[in-house]
């Protein structure tokens, strides 16, 4: 899966309602197996009202392929997971007008804090005291409507009301919406990568958008494998909004550049992955300072040393 972002353009769309550890099964399989900047998935759980963190709570989960795929293929592939289901579950075809219309009536403003994260057709939804953010509509993945980005943004706000850091680096920042809305709000410059060379021309052009042309320092490389991201000690609030086995994959990096006193605030993981992420950073230093939950999608932010505190539940 891209690290933040759909495909550029959608051609195959293929939904199925599954079970909390089948769609949690088909996460993992298909980042490891589709080229991360053709295909991608989205997986939550379907609300009815309670939220019950449950394996065998019902789940819906969306494939996006950039190009047609042989179904065949695909249905053979997530038959052992899903069973006979797949074979009647239809893959839908996209017309690339259909899809932007579709991102542009999706796209209403969304607002977490003074963050209000708003498309071109509603800037005068934007009020004096608002930090706002400018997404174009046809790139509405990653614009603060998933909840792994809204729950970012959250996160945010909070660590904002006790401290402004001078330091951020986003890891897959996809459209950049996290770094510029610290940026934004910190008038410091945020250290901003994504693996995909598209991922950040998107988030340069979103920087241009929002009259911060020079608020993000970008880079194109796996993780943390660069020299604007790998300062050991350097930053004091990292963002890593991925998906788990990345995020597992790439704890010792992100703590090795995570300051003394520093946040790290981890998305893109479902409920029922909290704690295996929670394991590998605790054996890294880390402990859990607070998390919640959006839409079936945690996040989590994790502080440095000392013991941790008593855990809120998810909500």
């Amino acid at each position: 899966m891209r690290e933040g972002l759909l495909p550029a353009t959608v051609a195959t769309v293929l939904e199925l309602s599954t079970s909390g550890d089948k769609a949690r099964a088909l996460t993992e399989l298909l980042g490891e197996v589709f080229d991360p900047t053709e295909t991608a998935i989205s997986a939550f759980e379907i609300e009815d009202g309670v939220t019950t963190l449950s394996l065998n709570a019902p789940w819906k989960v969306e494939i996006y392929f950039a190009t047609h795929p042989d179904e065949e293929a695909v249905r053979d592939m997530l038959r052992p997971i899903v069973g006979e289901v797949i074979d009647t579950t239809p893959f839908t075809t996209v017309n690339q007008q259909d899809w932007v219309a579709a991102s542009l009536d999706g796209l209403k403003p969304v607002r977490a804090g003074r963050v209000l994260v708003h498309g071109a057709h509603d800037r005068d939804t934007v009020r004096v005291n608002d930090v706002g953010i400018e997404i174009e509509a046809a790139l509405a993945f990653g614009t603060g409507h998933h909840g792994t980005t809204a729950g970012c943004l959250l996160a945010l706000d909070a660590e904002l009301k006790k401290r402004r850091p001078r330091h951020g680096l986003d890891v897959g920042t996809g459209t950049g919406i996290l770094a510029l809305a610290l940026a934004k709000q910190t008038k410091q410059r945020v250290v901003a990568g994504d693996i995909d060379a598209i991922a950040v021309e998107v988030a340069a052009h979103n920087a241009r958008v929002n009259h911060a042309p020079h608020a993000l320092d970008l880079y194109v490389a796996p993780g943390l494998r660069h020299a604007k991201a790998n300062r050991p000690g350097h930053f004091d609030l990292v963002f890593a909004n991925i998906l788990a086995w990345p995020l597992k994959r790439l704890a010792p990096s992100i703590a090795r550049v995570l300051a003394d006193d520093g946040t790290l605030i981890l998305s893109g993981l479902l409920a029922m992955d909290v704690a295996g992420v929670l394991s590998v950073y605790r054996h890294q230093g880390l402990f859990l300072a607070r998390q919640s939950l959006r839409e079936g999608w945690a996040t989590l932010v994790m502080k440095k040393g000392g013991a941790a505190p008593r855990a809120r539940r998810l909500r």
